[in-house]
Parts: C-alpha cells; sequence; structure tokens
C-alpha cells in the first residue's frame, strides 16, 4: 500500500515518514503473544475518549489506520475513562493475560481519570496499555489548559501520578525515544511475573511530530510467553517436604487460570488427594464438586477450606500473592510448625510469609514436575475422610442458603441461587465490590474454569458493568452475568450506553439495597452502627439521614434510558422464582438486559469461619464501639507472626 505520507527519497524498504502517534499505533497492531500453539492479538484494539492532546495525535493515528487499513487497529468508544481501562482488564483475564486492550485519554482530568483503573490493573497482575496524553514538551504554550503547576518542580505532570500504579512508565519526550519505549513497554505487558498497567505518557506536541520510522519497528513481532521451569535443586526441597505432610492443603490463586494450569492440578490432586482452597483469583481451579476442592479459603472461605487450613503442616500456595483476604489477616493457618511451599512465577509472591521453600516457575511447569516426583505418594486414609467429611457438611450449608426461604425480600444468598439455578456451566459471572464477592466466593457453584471473574485484589466499586463488557468481548460465546449493587452501580453505570450502542449482550442484575451493604455490615462489626452507609434523605435541620425516608431514585427507569431492556423482579413469596425466571428471558435475549431486584441486606449468607482484620477504635465514649474492640482483641489473638 502506498501511503501519501512517505518521503519519495527515502529509500524503498527501509524507513517510512510518520508521526509518533500513527508509528505507535501501527507497531501496536503488529504485536503478537504466542504462547505455546496459541498465537494472538497482544493489543486486540483501542479504547479512546478524545480532547485536546491526543485528538490531532491517536485520534488522527488512528482514522488514518481505519481508512487506510481497516481492521488492523480497531477503535471502540466509552464513556468513561476509568471504565476503559477495566474493559481491558476484564478482557485480559478473559484471555488468561495473553491479550488486552490500549486506552488513551487527554491530557488533565481524561489521564487522571484513567488511575483506578491502573491501579486495579497493577494489584491484580493483569496486562493494559494505557497511553495519556500529556503538556507539551518543548513547553512552547506553558502552562496549557488543564496543566498542573508545581513551583517546586515545573515537569510534574497529572501523568507522574502512574508512576506508583504502574508496572511501567515512560515519557516521550523526544520522538526518537519512542522506539525503544514501546519495545520496553510491550516487554512489561507479556512478562507473566511483570505484567500489569502499563503507562506511557504522550505529550501532545512530541504525539503529532514527524520522523523517519525503520520499516523493521512496524513489521510483526512475536512476544513468547515465558513458562519457566522449576529449579531442580528447589523441587526436590518442596518434594521432601510434601511427603513428609500429614495436612497439606493446597491454596490455588489466579496463576493456575492465567497459566492453564487447571489440567494439570486436577491430575496432581487426584493422585495424591491433596485439598484445595481457592482465592477469590483462583475460583475455577477445580469445579465445586470435585473431591479434592474445599471451596474457598480465607476471611470469605468456607468452614471446610478453613478448618483444613487451620491444622496444615504443609501449605503448598500455587499462583497466589497471600493477600489478607486468603490469609484470613494471618489467622488462618493455626499449625505451630506450618511451613510454606511457594509456587510462583514472580519472585515476590514466592518468597512471602519468610518461607525457605521457594519454586519460583510457571504454576503448570511446577504441578507438572510436582507431579512427576510425587509418584505413588497419597495423603492418609483418615485426612482423606476428613476432606470428604468437611465438604458433605459445607455442601449441605450451601443447600441451605441458596434455597429460596419465601419472605417478601430475598436475602442476597437467595438472589445468588436464583441466578446459578438459571445460569449454565460456561456462563461468566462478573463481580468486583460490596457484600457480594464475599458471598459469592462461599456460595457460588463454579462449573467452568474461567466462570467466576470477581476481581478483588483492588475491589472496585463500578468495575462490574465495565468488566462485564471486556469479558463479553473476549468470550463472544459466553453469556456474562453481572452482579452488582445499588452503591456500585450509581459510580459507573454510563457503560450500559456502550453496550447498547455496540451490541455487546451481557445480562445485569441489580441488587437493590438503598445502601451500601458490605460496610453497612462492617460498620457494625467495628462499633459505628451503620453509620453513612444507608441511602436516606437528609434532614436539613439535624443533618441526620432520616431511616424511614428513602431517596426516591429509580434505578430500573434509568437503565431504560439507555436503552437497555429492564425487567422487574416485584418483592414477595414468589421473588426467587421470578428471578430465576427473568435471568432465563435475559439469556434467551439478543441484546443487554437489566434485572432490578429489591434485597434485604440485613440477611447475611453463612459464617465460614474466616477472619478479616479491620482496627477498631481503642478509646470511645460509644458502648457499641467498646463492646466491639473487646472482640476485636478476642480476635486478633489467633494471628501469627509469619514472617514476610
Amino acid at each position: 500500500m502506498t501511503h501519501p505520507d512517505d518521503r519519495p527519497d527515502t529509500p524503498a524498504g527501509s524507513t517510512r515518514r510518520m508521526t509518533v502517534a500513527q508509528a505507535l499505533m501501527t507497531f501496536l497492531a503488529n504485536q503478537w503473544t504466542v504462547d505455546g500453539d496459541i498465537r494472538e492479538r497482544t493489543i486486540a484494539g483501542t479504547f479512546g475518549i478524545f480532547g485536546h492532546g491526543n485528538v490531532a495525535g491517536i485520534g488522527q493515528a488512528l482514522l488514518q489506520l481505519h481508512t487506510d487499513e481497516p481492521g488492523l487497529m480497531p477503535y471502540h468508544q466509552a464513556r468513561n475513562e476509568q471504565a476503559m481501562v477495566h474493559q481491558a482488564v476484564g478482557f485480559a483475564r478473559m484471555r488468561r493475560r495473553r491479550a488486552t486492550y490500549a486506552a488513551t485519554a487527554s491530557v488533565g482530568p481524561g489521564a487522571a481519570n484513567m488511575l483506578t483503573g491502573a491501579a486495579l490493573a497493577t494489584a491484580n497482575r493483569l496486562p493494559v496499555l494505557l497511553l495519556p496524553s500529556d503538556t507539551f514538551a518543548t513547553r512552547v504554550a506553558d502552562p496549557v489548559l488543564q496543566q498542573l503547576e508545581h513551583p517546586h518542580d515545573t515537569g510534574m505532570q497529572v501523568t507522574d501520578a502512574f508512576r506508583p500504579v504502574s508496572r511501567f512508565f515512560d515519557r516521550v519526550q523526544r520522538p526518537e525515544q519512542l522506539f525503544s519505549i514501546a519495545l520496553a513497554a510491550m516487554r512489561v505487558l507479556t512478562d507473566p511475573a511483570e505484567t500489569g498497567a502499563v503507562t506511557i505518557a504522550l505529550p501532545e506536541d512530541v504525539q503529532a511530530e514527524a520522523l523517519d520510522v525503520p520499516l523493521e519497528f512496524l513489521q510483526p513481532r512475536e512476544w513468547h510467553v515465558r513458562r519457566t521451569v522449576p529449579e531442580p535443586e528447589e523441587l526436590a526441597r518442596a518434594v521432601e517436604v510434601i511427603r513428609s505432610a500429614r495436612h497439606p492443603l493446597i491454596v490455588a490463586g489466579g496463576g493456575v487460570l492465567y497459566s492453564g494450569a487447571e489440567d494439570a492440578l486436577r491430575a496432581l490432586v487426584e493422585a495424591t488427594g491433596v485439598p484445595v482452597g481457592a482465592t477469590q483469583a483462583g475460583v475455577g481451579s477445580l469445579v465445586w464438586d470435585h473431591p479434592q476442592y474445599a471451596g474457598a479459603i480465607g476471611a470469605t472461605g468456607t468452614t471446610a477450606a478453613n478448618a483444613l487450613a487451620a491444622e496444615a503442616d504443609v501449605v503448598i500456595g500455587i499462583g497466589t500473592r497471600y493477600s489478607d483476604f486468603t490469609t484470613a489477616s494471618r489467622s488462618a493457618f493455626q499449625h505451630p510448625d506450618v511451613r510454606f511451599v511457594n509456587v510462583n512465577i514472580a519472585p515476590f509472591d514466592a518468597y512471602k510469609h519468610g518461607t525457605q521453600l521457594p519454586v519460583v516457575a510457571d504454576a503448570r511447569r511446577a504441578i507438572d514436575a510436582l507431579g512427576g516426583a510425587l509418584s505413588g505418594w497419597q495423603i492418609e486414609p483418615a485426612y482423606a475422610q476428613r476432606i470428604a467429611e468437611e465438604k458433605s457438611r459445607w455442601d449441605a450449608v450451601v443447600d441451605a442458603a441458596l434455597a429460596p426461604a419465601g419472605g417478601d425480600l430475598l436475602g442476597q444468598p437467595e438472589i445468588i441461587g436464583a441466578v446459578h439455578a438459571a445460569s449454565d456451566p460456561t456462563d461468566v459471572l462478573v463481580q468486583a465490590a460490596g457484600s457480594l464477592p464475599g458471598d459469592l466466593h462461599k456460595l457460588w457453584r463454579v462449573r467452568d474454569p474461567l466462570g467466576y471473574h470477581v476481581e478483588y485484589a483492588f475491589s472496585t466499586m463500578g468495575y462490574e458493568i465495565a468488566g462485564g463488557l471486556g469479558v463479553r468481548r473476549a468470550a463472544p460465546d459466553r453469556d456474562v452475568l453481572v452482579l452488582v449493587g445499588d452503591g456500585s452501580y450509581l459510580m459507573l453505570h454510563t457503560e450500559l450506553v456502550t453496550a447498547v450502542a455496540e451490541g455487546l449482550k451481557i445480562v445485569v442484575v441489580l441488587v437493590q439495597n438503598h445502601g451500601y451493604a458490605s460496610i453497612g455490615h462492617l460498620s457494625e462489626t467495628v462499633g459505628s452502627a451503620r453509620f453513612g452507609t444507608k441511602y436516606r434523605a437528609q434532614d436539613p435541620a439535624t443533618h441526620d439521614f432520616v431511616e424511614e425516608r428513602f431517596v426516591p431514585v429509580d434505578l430500573a427507569a434509568n437503565a431504560r434510558s439507555y436503552g437497555v431492556d429492564v425487567i422487574e423482579v416485584a418483592p414477595g413469596a414468589e421473588a426467587a422464582r421470578d428471578l430465576r425466571e427473568a435471568v432465563r428471558r435475559a439469556k434467551a435475549s439478543s441484546t443487554t438486559t437489566l434485572i432490578h431486584v429489591d434485597a434485604d441486606p440485613l440477611r447475611y449468607g453463612p459464617d465460614g469461619g474466616g477472619w478479616w482484620d479491620v482496627p477498631v477504635a481503642e478509646s470511645s465514649t460509644l458502648t457499641s464501639t467498646r463492646d466491639a474492640r473487646a472482640e476485636y482483641e478476642r480476635a486478633r489473638t489467633a494471628q501469627r507472626p509469619l514472617l514476610g
């Protein structure tokens, strides 16, 4: 193809005259991730909201690509910059980190709006490429609209805020810097041990500057995912300790799924009998009814997994970063001589808890190696019987929790039960914040490795709808079921417009409980009496939020105004049945549907025996707070001083 901006005096096959933005977008369109026999585009497309800073740079470059080479770099609109990043993250997780999207925003507030998404991506170890615009590198028009000014550092700008929330950050101050920066960014995006938010700040003048671009830079380039095998010495030490264990337990994290290790894990536990507890990111590593699956572990875990964790003498963490929810704020593992075998592609995570038994390796390669080295070894029959009994007891608890209770307002477990009953095994459940993640972790019976998508590393309110769209883009053959509370819905519901505009079907179940159910419950446990957690009208004289005065907001009407189909489930004894039927109708539809259901925020899921460390005020005039402090001091005695 002949390009009008090619210099006639440029030797054929050597360089092309392009702007920085044109060169970058063409480069990104030609990057490929290779993972074994899977090869796919690393950057599947670009989300963008344009303003001064990127409209004449990246915006023009995307238009030119769309005109000259349609389909090479697909462009998608969004309604909020934060939501663009959430979509990219949802897509990346569903693609097991092999592919993601780029997201571009304008100078100032547009760029700053992506910060939450950047932190979410990095906390979750999920790749996303951020291209925030920056002020003039030449400072010829200094200060420009939306520029920050710091007298002590005139070079500091909004984009510098991305440094602590990115795994990679650089700024293209000169056109010639593009080549090394772009290649370094791709290295981090495709590195399973380093990935997260990758940020390239682009000054608005530099974006539009032209340079001679080597054609080699624009050619297809492959990035092979590193599947590191365990060091023989590390493996041997780990195997020796595992073979000596009487009550071993595997903690399966997101790394199991990102490396596609679920089949290898199933083979390992079937051969050895070792039980598995899953983190939020690790749900799906085994299906819910597998004999070795004890369910969720930690603060939002099951009684089965937490009972086994309490007596485990060897904990085999595979692909987990051991968050405080996974370790129940370091109270889960109570064996006095517990040892940790930590399998992780990232040394930072492999060495946690002061372990002397790290296995720095890809999860699938490590599990395969462990399976071979543990051949012929199994847990003791008495321990196997204990696992079966704990699992059976918990399964009965879940059966009761998910069953309709017949009240006027559904409890959250009943809602989960009704949605699950209407779902198919390959459906993807999407959630992120509020009380739903805790109940889903314990109660959702996952039947497919990629069927559970709860963003809990950053637990970002507003992630659900945007993340669900990203999942749908990544898996158009699956139904995506988005569960969202009214509090989280109100923070970022505008991407419903994107769903309608692009014909991306998702099913949104909006749980209306008139406030923040999760923090309300937490507020009670710390003696703060649900202060500030209910959506109520305020009395202007007393500044109190009056209990009986609900805010007259119609969220079902809000969704309808976006062009979304809406089904309202009326309160009453048949609400659970009606919700099941509503989900089935929505799944049968070809368009996005929102199901509005009222819920009782005071009906909680069953207790799994986990704990979460949230400090309570040490001194207070409130009796409720003093009582909560006494309970906190009692619970804190179970914490272990694990190293690291």
